[in-house]
């Protein structure tokens, strides 16, 4: 017995992992409007973004559900069985057009409530209303709920409390017959990567992301690389403060349930190009949900450049399932304006993409310091969960190394496909991506059309990335990484006639 514990805590989850009601497989991945737009919402945003969605190209990468959030009713039915009423100024033609609309463009749709009295933004909640609220969702069509935790009149607590309180959700949501992706939103308050697997898809671990890369903030409490016992999430977090504390709960993300940073930053523009790139590479090696939150009416071309880098996706998406873990942390003395200063390394197996029996692994190393630094890494670092003091077999070998942020579109490549997408729109002509594509020396990658599963099978190279160097026996790998930035590599076995070492799924 102990030694299958091992195995499940080794491998973090694996291929036989079930989702308990057949969704988010792999961490979902959409695009929700509240760190854009908050309150500010209606039905002709919803249209508008998701045919961007579509033009970008970014559909066909795997961003599939359109979410829309808080401040969308305007009460309940009180004369009938009390269901939720949406309100018809800012959605004229009702919900259920709003869901069609979506899925006519081959997305998805979602919407948000809250397990308290109240939403966040003291709208109606769902609290004691979750089996009439369901079904509404269920016949307009949603397909995902985002499930807050504002005004839950102290039922918290305890993880026993608040596992209940969201349990009740997720029996009426299952009970419609309609699949619905459950996101827990109850910013990692009681532990719900204890309890979550069973009844969601993914739940956050910590209070609301703020676009800062490192600013302290004492609404968000906990802060710091031994930041794992939250008792207050708070809000207004860091990207640093939710990477740190996502590094001591990476096993408890598996398929079909997954640890929820929260939604993605990228574009709002508070941080730097690299800072945006150091939270992209973070969310996708630690699997997850990848939610954009950008405005698409004012997207640059760095921020589409980082969205649509599939290789780093396809690290997100891997068939292994299974999150990667960090190996050491130091603070240091080049610190920046908060004072803040530090080095980290992660590391992760990946589903085996070369003719060995060996697992490929993602490497993650990230620069807090002040200044541009050079990072390293050992090999027996990297695969430390093989075998320690140096011990694994895989540092007997020679890695290939290759660069994940190598095939990023460049600014002219991803502003030519923005105006591809302007004029679409303008035209109404569609496929802008195709026109674009026949025109670039670039490619985006098309999920739809190969699966990231079966592309890493065929190693296409925007999937595994650009071979940078090679990695010798006990060597070292290197990397000289921007202020705050990251360094996000796929290392990949050099055929050899060592016996193979056994697969991380095998230990």
């Amino acid at each position: 017995m102990a030694s299958l514990l091992l195995s499940l805590l080794l491998a973090g989850s694996s291929a036989e992992a079930a989702s308990y009601n057949g969704l988010a497989i792999t961490p979902q991945m959409g695009w929700d409007n509240w760190n854009a737009f908050a309150c500010d919402v209606d039905a002709e945003l919803l249209a508008s973004s998701a045919r961007s969605i579509v033009d970008l190209g970014l559909r066909d990468l795997g961003y599939e559900y359109v979410i829309l959030d808080d401040c969308w009713s305007i009460g309940r039915n009180t004369s009938g069985n009390g269901s939720i009423i949406a309100d018809l100024t800012k959605f004229p033609n009702g919900m259920a057009a709003v869901s069609e609309d979506v899925h006519s463009l081959g997305l998805k749709f979602g919407m948000y409530s809250d397990a308290g009295q109240y939403t966040c933004g003291q709208y109606e909640g769902s609290l004691g209303h979750e089996e009439v609220d369901a079904q509404t969702f269920a016949n307009w069509g949603v397909d995902y709920l985002k499930y807050d935790n504002c005004y839950n009149n102290g039922n918290a607590g305890t993880q026993y409390l608040s596992r209940n309180r969201y349990n009740t959700m997720s029996q009426a949501l299952n009970a419609t017959g309609r699949p619905v992706l459950y996101s827990l939103c109850n910013w990692g308050e009681d532990y719900p990567w204890n309890w979550g697997t069973t009844i969601a898809n993914s739940w956050r671990i910590s209070g609301d992301v703020y676009d800062s890369f490192d600013r302290p903030d004492p609404r968000c409490p906990c802060d710091g690389p031994d930041a794992w016992d939250c008792g207050l999430p708070g809000f207004h977090c860091s990207t640093l403060n939710i990477i740190n504390k996502a590094a001591f709960i990476p096993s408890k993300a598996q398929s079909g349930g997954w640890n929820d940073l929260d939604m993605l930053t990228v574009g709002l523009g508070g941080q730097t190009d690299a800072e945006y790139v150091t939270l992209f590479s973070m969310w996708c090696a630690v699997k997850s949900p990848l939610i954009m939150g950008n405005d698409f009416s004012k997207i640059s071309n760095s921020t589409l450049s980082i969205l649509t880098n599939a290789a780093a996706i396809a690290v997100n998406q891997d068939p292994l399932y299974s999150s990667a873990a960090r190996r050491w942390y130091y603070d240091t003395s080049d610190v920046d304006a908060y004072g803040r200063g530090s080095i980290q390394m992660w590391s992760g197996a990946l589903n085996s993409t070369t003719d060995t029996e060996w697992d490929d692994m993602v490497v993650v190393l990230i620069n807090g310091n002040n200044s541009p630094s050079t990072l390293n890494a050992t090999l027996a670092d990297i695969f430390v969960d093989y075998g320690t003091g140096g011990t694994a077999a895989e540092i007997g070998i020679s890695w290939e190394v290759r660069d994940l942020w190598a095939y990023r579109l460049t600014d002219e490549e991803s502003q030519a496909l923005i105006d591809a997408a302007n004029a679409t729109t303008a035209s109404g002509s569609g496929a802008s991506v195709e026109a674009w594509s026949n025109n670039s020396t670039m490619a985006l990658y098309n999920a739809t059309a190969t699966s990231y599963a079966d592309g890493l099978e065929a190693k296409d190279e925007l999937l595994l990335g650009k071979v940078v160097s090679t990695v010798a026996p006990s060597g070292t790998l290197t990397a000289s990484i921007d202020t705050h930035g990251a360094a996000m590599f796929r290392l990949r076995a050099v055929p050899t006639t060592t016996p193979a070492a056994r697969k991380r799924t095998d230990l």
